[in-house]
């Protein structure tokens, strides 16, 4: 049986950016497609995702070596966590019985205008209403679970990738 090398840590990184442009892409094309409208928790997931993917991008394009790489793995480490964070929040709103969920709050672009950036933050994770609405669903899990679920994926592979010596100790 032949041994075949496993991609670099580069190519690796970038097909984690790429993948988070992937997920960016899809809830913009559910958005403005579909016509699901986001949440404020969406919007700080779309976030997430984003910073996920910028980390994935600086360490493709930063190439570090091994010691480097490992600073990058904890960045994607905790940009994983606090989008994961987020994503499983959502989904314990959307799973709690009808009487309980929160009542309806103002919209996010509201919110922003109106109060300060710390207090716009706690109001979004008191949550409103509109985020315990499930409007789309596949396979039995509503769009914070994908989300959720591409968090630890991604969070996995990126330290995955960026602890391991994928280039021989060349960097």
């Amino acid at each position: 049986m032949r041994n075949f090398p496993l991609p670099n840590r580069r190519i690796l990184n970038l097909v984690g950016a790429l993948a988070c442009v992937a997920l960016l892409v899809s809830a913009y094309v559910f958005q403005f497609f579909v016509g699901l409208d986001p949440c404020p928790l969406c919007i700080f997931q779309r976030l997430g995702v984003l910073v996920l993917g910028l980390v994935f991008l600086a360490a493709a394009i930063q190439h570090p070596g091994i010691s480097g790489a490992r600073i990058y793995a904890g960045l994607l480490l905790l940009a994983a966590l606090a989008g994961g964070g987020v994503s499983a929040w959502h989904l314990w709103l959307q799973h709690l019985p009808p009487g309980e969920a929160p009542t309806c709050g103002p919209g996010l672009d509201y919110m922003l205008e109106a109060f300060p950036l710390m207090e716009t933050i706690k109001m979004v994770f008191t949550a409103s209403g509109e985020c315990a609405e499930v409007a789309w669903r596949f396979l039995g899990l509503s769009m914070p679970g994908w989300v959720l679920l591409c968090f630890a994926s991604l969070g996995s592979m990126g330290i995955w990738v960026n602890v391991t010596d994928r280039d021989g100790g060349t960097g």
